[in-house]
């Protein structure tokens, strides 16, 4: 199975790399008018794509870290007795008295 993933692997490194040589051409980027640069489109498109899988590692990891927080804060709650659940998910404890209608509306 490796050796499949590997030429698998393999096969997209090449294809994107043809794709990168047939794209040389020069394009400018401009900046809101400030500034602007001139480089090769397929090096454009791989700082696009760097950036995207730059922004998605540190919006995975944010998330990860908040998860990870969210865990040990239930873990130190769970070192408190748990009270089992009432009827129907409701906590334990004093119920409220049934309602009684009043005497006069009858």
């Amino acid at each position: 199975m490796s050796v499949l993933r590997f030429l698998v692997a393999m096969l997209v490194f090449v294809a994107l790399l043809l794709l990168a040589l047939s794209n040389t051409e020069i394009v400018t980027l401009r900046f809101f008018q400030i500034a602007s640069h001139e480089s090769p489109l397929a090096f454009v498109v791989f700082v696009a794509f760097a950036a995207g899988v730059a922004t998605g590692l540190v919006a995975g990891a944010a998330r990860s870290a908040r998860l990870k927080r969210q865990l040990l804060r239930l873990r130190r709650e769970g070192r408190t007795p748990v009270r089992p659940p009432g009827p129907h998910g409701a906590l334990p404890g004093p119920y409220p008295p049934p309602f009684k209608p009043p005497q006069d509306a009858v």
